[in-house]
């Protein structure tokens, strides 16, 4: 059946190849962040565990809501893993014996990767394709995005603050 929303074929077939670059993206956040939820340990573990599997729930929600917009402009949604890992354009770093600050950096890394990339898709699908709907669903999530690495940021800098805490302070005279 005809998919008649007010985009021509060709608009639609380039926002849902975007749409799907974004899905392949989204399941290596969440691949990534459910991994960090099963290996991180150290003294933040209980606090970290409970963070990284409500961060892995809220994604999957993410994902699906991405996929439900490429089949609402009348495009697929890839599924398939083996598809999904070729089609990413994010990794990280695996979570076996990786420091806990580590897994924080590598999550904030790819939210960031994705508000940059995110951004750009919205502007295109507005400019280029034509598709408010899509640009508007784009922003939402980008927005979301925004909000998790901004937590993640400031639980950084805490640390980083708390272990520099530690370290002696140089202080420098000067004399006149």
């Amino acid at each position: 059946m005809n998919t008649n929303i007010g985009l021509n074929d060709e608009a639609r077939l380039e926002v849902g190849s975007m749409l799907n670059l974004l899905l392949a993206d989204e399941y290596v956040l969440y691949v990534t962040t459910r991994d960090y939820h099963w290996n991180v340990t150290g003294p933040e573990f209980p606090s970290l565990h409970k963070q990284f599997e409500g961060q892995y729930e809220q994604i999957a929600q993410w994902i699906d809501d991405v996929a439900e917009r490429a089949r609402a402009i009348g495009a697929g949604a890839r599924g398939n893993l083996a598809d999904l890992v070729k089609a990413a354009r994010l990794s990280a770093d695996p979570g076996i014996d990786l420091p806990a600050e580590h897994m924080l950096s590598e999550l904030l890394a790819l939210h960031e990767e994705l508000i940059v990339q995110l951004r750009a898709d919205s502007e295109a699908c507005l400019e280029r394709f034509k598709d408010a709907g899509t640009a508007d669903f784009l922003t939402g999530l980008m927005e979301k995005h925004e909000k998790a690495a901004w937590m993640l940021r400031a639980q950084l800098e805490t640390e980083e603050q708390e272990s520099s805490q530690y370290q002696p302070l140089k202080i420098q005279h000067t004399t006149s």
